[in-house]
């Protein structure tokens, strides 16, 4: 009995470590700028174009395709995509 109600304290301290940490990290990612977002991500993989190379809806297809392929959020994406839509 003992035993169990530890176990079930323990999961209930992770989960609120957890849900704390993962709010500030959307809260870090929130607050950076679409040039930083576009610059920290896109160099990983490549080198990164010039904004101006392709068209708003050529960027947004881009974009979208590498939000999968670069494990990005909706947030990081709309930001990435607007800079870039706003730079061509």
């Amino acid at each position: 009995m003992k035993l169990s109600r530890i176990i079930i304290a323990i999961a209930f301290i992770g989960y609120i470590i957890f849900s704390v940490t993962s709010c500030k990290s959307s809260e870090f990612i929130t607050s950076k700028s679409g040039a930083q977002l576009w610059g920290e991500n896109c160099v990983r993989c490549h080198n990164i174009p010039s904004p101006n190379i392709y068209s708003d809806k050529q960027w947004e297809l881009a974009v979208s395709h590498m939000r999968l392929r670069g494990n990005l959020t909706k947030v990081e994406t709309d930001k990435i995509t607007e800079f870039l839509q706003a730079a061509n």
